[in-house]
């Protein structure tokens, strides 16, 4: 059964600046990884819909989605933080990021393929209820697990999120929500100052300190996130795919590796094949050295796809 490989056209035009980390050669350093390794064939490749605002609203208040849409600008740029600016394409790159996150969510629940891979910017993982910020607008994950819960029936959905900042949006969204398991690593202290204090039963969050790598990050996940997992048993996993963490991504102090990534997907794709009949959906969040997001980007890919 293939891996769908979702994305499109518009999330190329969402573009915030020069200089800005988070800028549309992300998708083609992907691209071009899937071509020289060969894996792009193996990959059966979808057009990522328009999210609609009833999809958003399960986890955004329509206020929210509606003061989006009115700040969207004609021309130019529109800063909804200081990180976080929208130009004239940014509002359908936004809506077909969150909108891979359903198709991608149909295709798994029903079937149709048993892992999915999102690449789509703007990312999700730090927009809150009504909040964005860190380069996201809508929670893309969120969207995901939200929609498997509402659409699809399922009882419990975990959000796997290696990024190497901490997902506090889907913190905010899903804390208490006993349907959703959340586990992660993140560099701390470090943006966005979050995710250690006193988090609710349903968030296992793992601090690492700056410097840690390979060794670090897989007793964490050996440790805490596995553990967790088999005894949730969740119906549905969803990857916060952030590869920022690794050594050559100067935007953290984490040394991450590309085997890594391999390393622990695969982890996590055996606790889904036991649970969750091996279903997996996976949306692109970090990664902003090209080289390494395309490689680490493959790794991942390719253990999805039972390629590895």
């Amino acid at each position: 059964m293939p891996t769908a490989f979702i994305t499109h056209p518009d999330c190329l035009k969402h573009d915030m600046g020069r200089g800005h980390p988070e800028r549309p050669e992300r998708l083609g350093a992907i691209e071009d990884r899937l071509i020289a390794s060969g894996l792009g064939q193996y990959l059966e490749r979808f057009d990522a819909p328009l999210a609609t605002d009833a999809q958003l609203a399960r986890v955004h208040p329509l206020e929210y989605v509606r003061a989006i849409r009115a700040a969207a600008p004609e021309r130019g740029l529109v800063h909804l933080d200081p990180d976080t600016a929208m130009n004239p394409h940014t509002l359908d790159a936004a809506l077909r990021a969150a909108g891979a996150a359903v198709l991608a969510t149909d295709l798994v629940m029903t079937g149709r393929v048993h892992t999915a891979f999102c690449s789509v910017r703007p990312p999700g993982h730090h927009a809150c209820r009504a909040r964005p910020m860190g380069f996201c607008i809508f929670n893309n994950v969120a969207v995901a697990a939200c929609h498997a819960l509402e659409a699809h029936g399922a009882r419990r959905v975990a959000i796997v999120d290696f990024d190497v900042h901490h997902g506090n949006g889907t913190e905010d969204i899903f804390e208490g929500d006993s349907r959703v398991l959340m586990v992660s690593t993140f560099q701390h202290p470090f943006y966005p100052y979050s995710g250690t204090e006193n988090p609710a039963f349903n968030m296992v969050n793992v601090p690492l300190a700056a410097g840690a790598g390979s060794r670090e990050f897989r007793a964490a996940v050996a440790r805490h996130w596995i553990p967790a997992l088999e005894k949730f048993a969740p119906e549905l996993v969803v990857f916060s795919a952030g590869f920022d963490a690794h050594v050559e991504d100067d935007m953290a102090m984490l040394e991450l590796r590309d085997d890594d990534y391999a390393w622990v997907t695969a982890q996590v794709k055996a606790v889904a094949d036991r649970t969750a009949g091996g279903r997996i959906v996976s949306l692109l969040e970090g990664g902003y050295a090209l080289s390494a997001l395309g490689r680490s980007a493959e790794q991942h890919i390719r253990v999805l796809a039972g390629l590895a």
